[in-house]
């Protein structure tokens, strides 16, 4: 039998309920995240002049009721919203961004390949001349020791700040990618 959905080829026309609804509440929370933030940023997200007056008034909304049904309407509101930007621009706000986590994930390759690899800190030297390569030298051998002796790992975290002040979060992380 065929559902009222789908089309003589099986495929679906239309989204289900379920997935209309589910869609209904992640627009709904995204209008929640809208309400918390401050006037100053809520005006950089250049939102329509209907939803930014409805988040707005939700602001204002102290009674449990009152602003769940306000929710409800901002959510409303959010349909005819691309909200792609708007996520965007919470991620940048949050400082989650793609670009920021390959950034750590480099600085992690960094600290591992020094601790396992000899070389490791010559070519950082090479490509980073600003590098303290002495200090770094220390926290590499602290950071063994610790190891070894089952200590709280201080150097190890050290390490991977100094890494932070010497590797710019800009810079191009395709080439240091995996060398080892």
């Amino acid at each position: 039998m065929q559902k009222k959905n789908e089309d003589k080829s099986g495929q679906d026309l239309l989204p289900s309920k379920t997935q209309r609804k589910q869609k209904m509440h992640a627009l709904q929370n995204v209008g929640e995240n809208l309400v918390r933030l401050d006037l100053k940023r809520l005006s950089e997200l250049g939102l329509p002049e209907a939803l930014a007056d409805a988040i707005r008034e939700a602001k204002q909304m102290h009674k449990h009721e009152a602003r769940r049904r306000q929710m409800q309407f901002i959510g409303k509101l959010m349909r005819n919203v691309d909200v792609a930007p708007i996520l965007e621009k919470f991620d940048v706000w949050t400082g989650v961004t793609l670009q920021h986590t390959a950034w750590l994930h480099l600085l992690e390759q960094w600290r591992n390949r020094l601790l396992v690899d000899n070389q490791a800190l010559a070519e950082l030297g090479r490509k980073y001349p600003t590098a303290d390569l002495q200090h770094l030298r220390v926290l590499i051998r602290n950071s063994h020791n610790e190891k070894l002796a089952n200590k709280p790992p201080r150097s190890f975290r050290a390490l991977f700040h100094e890494l932070q002040a010497v590797i710019p979060e800009g810079h191009e992380i395709d080439e240091d990618i995996d060398k080892k």
